[in-house]
């Protein structure tokens, strides 16, 4: 079965830091552009941060550039989102994506979401006090 599956989220201060890991089942990273968006209640999905599939470039939304991390584990075929200083607008429903090979996207990624064609099921982050 091919599956994205995050983990990692929870409630947390703010002011704090959470690690989300997303794991791929059934298919390989390898190659692959992924990205990271969440979704508040009542607003539109927003992509945070991606990385290309072979030269690795990374693009982060100016809301979390200096806040957010994205990384990638081939070896674990697993990405992560590393968020530190986090603050109560972070408090969302935080998604995993991945985009199959292609010429363009070896280099490139993308924060708009129509670019992945494979989804995970979400993580709920809260940031309260």
């Amino acid at each position: 079965q091919l599956q994205l599956v995050e983990s990692g989220g929870g409630l947390v201060q703010p002011g704090g830091s959470l690690r989300l890991s997303c794991a791929a089942s059934g298919f390989s990273l390898e190659g692959q552009a992924i990205g990271w968006f969440r979704q508040a209640p009542g607003k539109e999905r927003e992509g945070l941060a991606c990385i290309s599939g072979t030269d690795y470039m990374t693009t982060y939304a100016d809301a979390v550039k200096s806040r957010f991390t994205i990384s990638r584990d081939n070896a674990k075929n697993t990405m992560y989102l590393q968020m530190n200083s986090l603050e109560p607008e972070d408090t969302a429903i935080y998604y995993c994506t991945s985009r199959s090979p292609s010429t363009f996207s070896r280099r490139h990624c993308s924060l708009g979401g129509d670019f992945y064609d494979f989804w995970g099921q979400g993580a709920q982050v809260t940031v309260s006090p």
